[in-house]
């Protein structure tokens, strides 16, 4: 598992399987009855003058170098660029990672109360099973295409895992609350949302999107895999090849070509090796309904 991204971009993490032993009973200072359930999600915000310098961070210079400073190979022969009309929700998400290396993910609008909740991978956001490592200076530009910026960018003010992510690196999901843009326009007022989607059942076709680090694209232009999902080992799972970069990308089930519309139902968290055949993304299931709902409060 990769928690640490190479520098400049960041790597979806690798597969793995992992063990973990619960506390005991002996453990307890007060009866079961007594305690209180902790909270399941986690969350952590920025200033005004944090999200003020991060949209000054990422100038259209530095976008672009953070482009070129990584290259993941070729992009493969599942993955295709996406030809039709423009999703103005999905877009490229820039950030400085927990070790102080400019960096992107993917990320989705989507409908909320708030009109201003984006969707990512928790990996995105934090490092996994290090609840103090954080990335900062976060911005999510949509429709983000070879430097051009058609809705500008929105500064993220607050960050929601569950906190299993947090503290387990298990649960790889992430909702944000961003700002309002310049001219004090909500998210979903001027690129819409997508639906998204709890609880349900794995199966069907799946389109997923990014913007991985691979060329001849090297993050500049959206890319797509289409696949059926499988539940495999508690996550869903779909045949495609994207590599880093595309972290955080939608999963969009029921998605009509015609229009660029689907429901989201996952996001890409994990790759099953260094040349990847599978995308893994999580069931979203109540504690990702908890986080979005708060999110959406936000």
């Amino acid at each position: 598992m990769f928690d640490c991204p190479l520098p400049g971009s960041r790597v979806l993490r690798r597969r793995a399987t992992a063990l973990t032993v619960a506390g005991t009973a002996l453990a307890l200072a007060v009866p079961i009855s007594a305690a209180a359930a902790p909270d399941p999600v986690s969350s952590f915000s920025f200033t005004v003058q944090e999200r003020k310098d991060a949209l000054a961070y990422w100038s259209p210079a530095r976008i672009k170098a953070v482009g070129k400073s990584v290259d993941l190979g070729p992009t493969g022969p599942k993955t295709k660029t996406w030809t039709g009309p423009q999703l103005k929700t999905v877009g490229r998400m820039f950030m400085v990672n927990a070790a102080g290396a400019d960096t992107w993910c993917t990320a989705t609008a989507v409908k909320s109360a708030n009109r201003s909740v984006v969707m990512t991978a928790g990996h995105c956001v934090r490092r996994s099973a290090s609840p103090v490592n954080t990335n900062m200076s976060m911005v999510f530009v949509p429709a983000y295409s070879k430097g051009r910026q058609p809705y500008g960018a929105f500064a993220v003010r607050t960050v929601l895992t569950p906190r299993a992510f947090a503290e387990e690196g298990t649960n790889d999901v992430a909702a944000m609350v961003v700002d309002a843009d310049k001219s004090g326009r909500r998210l979903t007022d001027v690129v819409g949302g997508t639906p998204i989607a709890f609880n349900r059942a794995v199966g069907g076709k799946i389109s997923s999107f990014g913007y991985p680090a691979t060329h001849p694209q090297l993050g500049e232009e959206l890319l797509r895999c289409v696949g059926t999902e499988k539940k495999e080992n508690g996550q869903q799972v779909i045949p495609c090849d994207m590599t880093g970069g595309s972290s955080g990308g939608p999963w969009l089930a029921d998605f009509k070509e015609s229009t660029g519309q689907g429901t989201l139902v996952s996001v890409n968290s994990s790759l099953d090796g260094f040349t990847p055949t599978k995308m893994y993304g999580e069931i979203l299931g109540a504690t990702a309904k908890t986080m979005y709902e708060r999110a959406e409060r936000g």
